[in-house]
């Protein structure tokens, strides 16, 4: 079987550059974690998340959000 150089070139070329790609490894992320805390001045049934959000910035979280069966309010931030 002959191949032409610019064949031959081409496969030689495909295969250095898929080797390279391999050599880098796996890819590693970072993934922040979030605590959370049952809000202590939230009173009531939580129904808005905007309403638990601003509740728990008050009391120096990030973030607050409405949730399970009893409805409370949850706030988080980074750990």
């Amino acid at each position: 079987m002959d191949l032409s150089p610019k064949l031959f070139a081409v496969i030689l070329l495909l295969l250095l550059l898929g080797s390279t790609e391999m050599q880098q490894g796996p890819v590693r992320v970072a993934v922040a974690r979030e605590c959370q805390s049952p809000s202590r001045q939230f009173k009531g049934l939580c129904v808005r998340d905007q309403n638990c959000a601003t509740v728990c910035q008050t009391e120096g979280f990030t973030d607050g959000k409405c949730e399970g069966f009893r409805a409370r309010c949850l706030c988080f931030k980074p750990c």
